[in-house]
Order: C-alpha cells, then structure tokens, then sequence
C-alpha cells in the first residue's frame, strides 16, 4: 500500500468543494468509498476462533464475522449505491449533492425510507462513526479496539437505533481484532498517526454541513 489507507480520501477531500463552496456530489461519495476499506480490514484480521465465537452469538449475521464493522461497511455501501445511481441519472443536474434532497423536499418524498435524503442521512451518521473511532485511537493508545468502537458507537450510531440493531452491535464490537494488528495494516508505507490526525481534522466540518443542512428539512 503506498502510504496509509487514508492517502486517497486525503487527496480525494481537495475536491468535494466547488470553487464556489458547494458541497459536490461524486467527489464526497467517492471519498466515503475511498474509507471503506478500512470497515473491511475489521473481518480480514480477526483470528479465526473469534470469527467462529461471532457466528455463534451473532449467527443472524451472513458474514462470517458477524461484526458490526461489516453492519456498518454494508449500510454505509448501500446508501452511496443509492445515491450514486440517482446522480448518474443525470449527473448535470445532481452535480450539486443536496440537489436531489431539495427535489425529494419538493416531492414530498424526503422522509421516505428509500429516499436519497434519508440515505444522506445515515451516510453521515456512519462517517460520524469512522471519525469517532479514529479520533480514540489517536487520544487512547491504551485502549483496546472493542473499547475504541464501543465508545464510538455510544457517542454516535447508538442514539438512532432500536434495541435489538444496538444490542446486535454491543455483541459485535466485543469481536473487535487486535488493535495493534489493526494498525500495522492501516499503516501501510505512510504515517498513519499523522493521517489519521487529518483525516479526522478535515473530514467532519464535510460531515457537519450535510446535519446542519439536513436538520432544517
């Protein structure tokens, strides 16, 4: 991996803005995919009798982990399939990323479950999550990684979940990998401390316009 698994959504946040400060659709999206690899990293090294602890106390979960890293990874991959299949139906006009949530405002339609309003939503909800994370294995490097995500998961997700989603992750996060396994393999050839300290620097203030925009809806 040249540099960390953060060096492309680092590169990839210099273009979310338009020159006119407008929140660019394909650009945000893609550095949300860009992040995604590193939900996926949670399944590829977690030792094998973990994964089979996790099908036994989480056997409604398909993946073989069960772990709520793969939850995440799957909702935060659908809601940017959704919207990304609506941008392609007209990139020109969806160029601008709260442009379809005005039509859908227009439409009468935000509120829907399967709108692209709603999907905004809990993207930026999953990403609060990531930058959470990211910012407690900067300030605790005595933590565990169950104890980073645990906290990360009460001070974001939780709130918006039912009990039984919220007591699917509590069971989950316990099967957290290795925190220094983890690392070394984030870390890649780059300074994975100092990349993690920007990403988690630039990355919300993307994340807080889309809740203050969202919120007024």
């Amino acid at each position: 991996m040249e540099g960390s698994v953060f060096t492309p959504s680092l590169e990839g946040m210099k273009h979310i803005k338009s020159p006119e400060g407008e929140m660019l659709t394909k650009p945000f999206l893609d550095v949300c995919k860009l992040i995604l690899p590193v939900l996926g990293l949670f399944v590829f090294i977690i030792p094998s009798s973990k994964r089979l602890k996790a099908l036994a106390v989480a056997v409604a979960f398909t993946d073989k982990f069960g772990s709520a890293m793969s939850l995440v990874k799957s909702d935060v991959g659908g809601n940017i399939s959704r919207l990304e299949k609506k941008y392609e139906t007209d990139p020109a006009k969806y160029n601008h990323l709260y442009s379809m949530v005005k039509e859908e405002v227009d439409c009468k339609t935000a509120t829907d479950s399967s709108s692209c309003t709603n999907g905004l939503l809990w993207l930026t909800r999953a990403m609060d999550f990531l930058v959470e994370l990211f910012r407690n294995l900067l300030a605790h490097p005595d933590w565990t990684m169950t104890e980073s995500c645990t906290d990360s998961y009460g001070k974001t997700l939780k709130k918006f979940h039912g009990w039984i989603a919220s007591s699917a992750f509590t069971v989950a996060l316990k099967l957290a990998p290795d925190r220094k396994k983890f690392m070394e393999v984030i870390a890649g050839t780059g300074d994975v401390n100092a990349d993690m300290e920007k990403f988690c620097s630039t990355f919300p203030p993307f994340l807080e316009e889309n809740h203050k925009y969202l919120v007024r809806l």
